[in-house]
């Protein structure tokens, strides 16, 4: 009795080297929506789709400017050459330089991050920075209203930043179970792969038909010349070809049944345009800018109509709303230090979305409406006395 058997043939190894991506922003099909993850592709979306960067930047900007008033007057004045001289960091200088960055990370990340640097002394403020949302941490207290922000110490290890009330945070719409926020670019990765492997196919499509291919077939009825006539007609063809790249023009003469077709020139080319649009359409509506404002000429007028304009006048109020407590506490921070006490008020420069005209007739209006009720009351009086 034989106490061994034969073995059968090993099993293939698996393979362990494999394609990442099919276009360069490969990160972008393999979402998994960590913390630290989800920033690093929200940022490749941006990158990968101009159009989202342009609607990003343009929230910005048409967010405004912003002051303070006071009610000392000294304190106001002092207070606005503070806001506009306070160094940013990165060679930036003013309160709407940090807003500017501040609101990148917050738009882009969902969460943003800052630091008021007191001056030695502790007697003025020396700088007011944003900082990496990558490098902070925040652990929840005993209470909704209890958190901490924590960062690297000198041996790598997360823990609570020493000084707490120095630290701006701000997320935008927190969730009840993450207190990180929601980033405005939550639920484009998906549509974004898609839009990258249609504009991937589009490239692939023209390097491969934009350089023309040529089948040159020759049939030889029979007579047993088709390895002679083959090679005479290649070297004929080449020359043709190399003459045509020089700039000189060279006929291809053949003598029998030649037939000279484009490679590729039978298939049908998709149509990109339909699903681009449909694509880009579920963009702007995260982004809630109108499609011209983003280079889409969609629509016949290339005016903005007063829905349009109401709806992004709400955005950018609720953005303000969500930046106005950083801008308080700076400039409370900064009046204490200096031995103010009185009260401030941040405010925002006006949101002009409409056309000068526009404004005029509907301030036009408003006044002759006014003026009807006025006589239209003083009618009634006279007619009860």
């Amino acid at each position: 009795m034989k106490w061994f058997q034969k073995r059968g043939s090993p099993a293939a190894a698996p393979v362990q080297l494999r394609e990442t991506g099919h276009h360069p922003f490969g990160l972008l099909g393999g979402y998994v929506p960590l913390r630290s993850g989800e920033t690093r592709l929200y940022r490749a979306v941006r990158e990968a789709v101009p159009v989202v960067d342009a609607a990003i930047y343009k929230l910005i900007r048409m967010a405004g400017g912003v002051t303070a008033a006071c009610s000392d007057k000294t304190a106001e004045r002092a207070l606005e050459e503070f806001l506009r001289t306070v160094p940013a960091g990165r060679g930036q200088y003013g309160i709407n330089a940090f807003l500017e960055g501040y609101l990148d990370s917050l738009l882009t990340c969902g969460r943003a991050i800052g630091e008021i640097v007191p001056a030695a002394g502790n007697r003025d403020i020396a700088a007011v920075l944003w900082g990496r949302v990558e490098d902070v941490e925040i652990r929840e207290g005993d209470n909704p209203l209890a958190f901490v922000i924590c960062g690297p110490d000198e041996q790598g290890r997360m823990g609570p930043l020493p000084y707490q009330d120095l630290l701006l945070f701000t997320p935008l719409n927190p969730e009840a179970d993450s207190p990180y926020g929601v980033s405005l670019l939550r639920g484009l990765p998906f549509l974004t792969d898609i839009l990258m492997k249609i504009y991937h196919t589009i490239g692939v499509n023209w390097e491969r038909c934009g350089n023309v291919r040529f089948a040159v077939t020759c049939r030889d009825g029979g007579n047993g010349q088709a390895a002679e006539r083959s090679q005479m007609l290649a070297g004929e063809w080449s020359r043709a070809m190399q003459d045509t790249k020089s700039g000189s023009v060279r006929d291809f003469v053949a003598v029998g049944d030649v037939d000279i077709r484009v490679i590729g020139a039978d298939a049908p080319v998709l149509d990109s345009q339909v699903p681009v649009r449909q694509i880009l359409e579920q963009v702007v509506a995260k982004t809630g800018i109108p499609p011209f404002m983003l280079g889409l000429s969609w629509n016949s007028t290339e005016r903005m109509s007063s829905q349009q304009a109401d709806m992004l006048t709400t955005e950018i109020t609720a953005i303000r709303r969500t930046l106005t407590p950083v801008v308080e506490r700076i400039c409370r921070l900064w009046l204490r230090m200096h031995g103010y006490t009185c009260g401030l008020e941040v405010q925002w420069e006006d949101i002009n979305l409409q056309d000068e005209v526009e404004d005029a007739r509907a301030a036009l209006y408003l006044e002759q409406a006014r003026k009807l009720r006025i006589e239209n009351d003083a009618a009634e009086t006279a007619q009860k006395t």
